[in-house]
């Protein structure tokens, strides 16, 4: 059987420590905290983090998890449509780059809240054309990072 690998980032013996890894990790004494350097997606992974005393040896397993931040989110209007009197458009929110995202809908104006008021990176939009204009604005985030783009929907008019 193959035997079970594993790479060493430091150890702790006595007060006295060795870091293998120099480049790529930090040790503060302070408070025993370990900082992974220069993180990349290749670090999320699991990490033991292991304490022998004598013939006993505790082992805490950490889950790290490195996400690329969220780039500036774009919009695009899939749809628009004029009839009975109402403006109904679908709206699209992405982001190019970016693990983990998850996109919402919401409005500063408080007279156009409930219309813009929506999780997931589509909204669909229906007002009385005597509104003449919504704003709408996508939030693309992930546990690093947020970015905000904003909507305007001008009247919706027989010219567009």
């Amino acid at each position: 059987e193959d035997p079970q690998r594993k790479l060493v980032l430091l150890k702790y013996l006595d007060g006295n420590y060795t870091n293998y890894v120099p480049g790529r990790a930090r040790f503060h004494m302070v408070d025993f905290s370990l900082e992974i350097l220069n993180t990349s997606r290749e670090d999320r992974q699991l990490h033991e983090y292991i304490v022998s005393k004598g013939p006993e040896e505790k082992v805490w397993q950490i889950q790290l998890e490195v996400y690329e931040p969220v780039s500036h989110p774009s919009i695009q209007v899939l749809s628009w449509a004029l009839a009975n009197g109402s403006c109904t458009i679908t709206l699209n929110c992405t982001a190019e780059r970016g693990d983990n995202v998850s996109y919402s809908w919401s409005s500063w104006d408080t007279s156009t809240l409930g219309l813009c008021s929506r999780n997931g990176s589509l909204l669909h939009l229906s007002y009385p054309l005597q509104n003449a204009s919504i704003a709408c604005a996508c939030t693309a985030s992930n546990p690093v990072s947020r970015q905000v783009v904003a909507f305007n929907s001008s009247k919706c008019s027989y010219e567009q």
